[in-house]
């Protein structure tokens, strides 16, 4: 097969299956503390044959952006989704950005398909798939979340349930991400997959730090699903959507600048509109709060709010629209006036009357800012060509196709 170009890189084809895996909130500490207790011995052999890297996500430090940048192997100017949520000037609704529709670049996984190859997309939660699938052709595309309700028209499969013998997971719970590669296993033993990509969710590391005990039996269970798609024969690379920090007071008490209710005070600002790019229907392990946020504002007041808010303990940096833009690679017209990325230790919210935090049963751990920009890389096989510059997670792609050896040093 003749390399093709999308979105302005080439991709070579082997015969080699390809599986790419996205943990979602997996920064590299928790591959490192699960490999050093002894609980995961094949990340720890990928580790330690010196086939992992140090990459970098993309800001916002989301899920959807992330996820969107890893498949089209492209920022999001190029693609279009900057977060999980956004307002729409168009519209003057604020929206949940995970229609097709909003996707402004072909993906590698329908690339791939429209040229005859069979891909499969599982997912955990569903807000990612109707993206991911976008423009399959006679593929797989289904996420955990609702496994129960997959058909031939809609998803290319059906009976998943009976086909994983497992149960429809909580969407709330380790068995969601689970159940992804469960499924992957198991379609990847049953049909002939040419390339597969596997998204979990970051339920696990919202609530438990690197090497703590429940993150390390995670990390145990992704290692045994993890050898045995490696012992099918297929390329594995394996990244992360972004990584997570503890976002909390020296009390444990959520350490959160409630943006839109300083804004109300301030006068210059107070027609001001905060969006939480990070809000999606599951909010009950983070409230909703991360690290990244985004002002619309009438024109006069920016800079004087700019200057405002950089005052602020929480705040690690102001930027402008075109600022922002210009250092994250965003698309301009989904991006307000503002951009405010949090401190390490910070989130940052709209009012607080806004915010449910009665589903924190932990003390807060999210993202979204430049504090977890860290992510992996991991591959099953070792380098057959340089890989010059530092990686981002969503050069992936552009590894397991173009750069890795044949054969396995595993």
């Amino acid at each position: 097969m003749e390399p093709i170009t999308i979105n302005g890189r080439s991709y070579d084809w082997t015969d080699q299956k390809v599986v790419v895996i996205c943990v979602d909130g997996c920064e590299n500490d928790y591959l490192v503390s699960a490999a050093e207790s002894g609980k995961a011995p094949f990340i720890a052999s990928l580790l330690n044959q010196h086939q992992s890297f140090i990459g970098e996500c993309v800001v916002p430090s989301f899920t959807n952006p992330n996820n969107l940048s890893i498949v089209t192997g492209a920022p999001p100017s190029v693609h279009g989704i900057c977060g999980n949520y956004f307002f729409d000037q168009e519209t003057g609704k604020e929206v949940m950005m995970n229609d097709a529709k909003y996707l402004r670049a072909e993906t590698i996984l329908a690339a791939f398909s429209k040229r005859g190859k069979k891909v499969a997309v599982i997912t955990a939660k569903d807000k990612l798939r109707k993206l991911l699938g976008y423009q399959l052709v006679n593929g797989i595309c289904f996420s955990s979340e609702k496994a129960d309700q997959c058909s031939l028209e809609e998803n290319g499969i059906t009976d998943v349930l009976n086909l994983v013998n497992m149960p429809l997971p909580s969407v709330y719970s380790a068995d969601l991400s689970e159940f992804v590669f469960a499924a992957g296993l198991k379609i990847l033993e049953t049909q002939p997959i040419d390339m597969m990509y596997l998204s979990t969710t970051d339920y696990i590391q919202h609530k438990h730090a690197p090497g703590s005990p429940v993150a390390n039996q995670f990390y145990a269970m992704f290692d045994h699903y993890l050898k045995k798609i490696s012992d099918l024969g297929v390329v594995i690379g394996i990244t992360a959507d972004h990584g997570m920090n503890a976002k909390t007071r020296s009390d444990g008490s959520p350490n959160v600048l409630y943006l839109q209710d300083v804004l109300d005070q301030f006068p210059g600002a107070s027609s001001s509109r905060v969006i939480l790019p990070i809000t999606d229907p599951y909010v009950a392990h983070h409230g909703a709060l991360g690290s990244y946020a985004t002002v619309y504002l009438a024109g006069d007041q920016i800079l004087a709010t700019k200057t405002f808010l950089e005052g602020h303990p929480e705040v690690m940096l102001v930027l402008t629209n075109h600022e922002a833009c210009e250092r994250f690679q965003l698309p301009a017209d989904r991006v307000g006036q503002l951009v405010v990325i949090s401190q390490k230790n910070a989130v940052l919210g709209t009012r607080q009357r806004d915010h449910d935090l009665s589903g924190l049963d932990a003390p807060l751990r999210s993202h979204g800012g430049i504090s977890e920009q860290q992510v992996p890389l991991l591959f099953n096989r070792p380098l057959a060509k340089r890989v010059t510059g530092s990686l981002k997670n969503y050069d992936i792609f552009d590894v397991c196709l173009n750069r890795l050896a044949l054969t396995s040093a595993i």
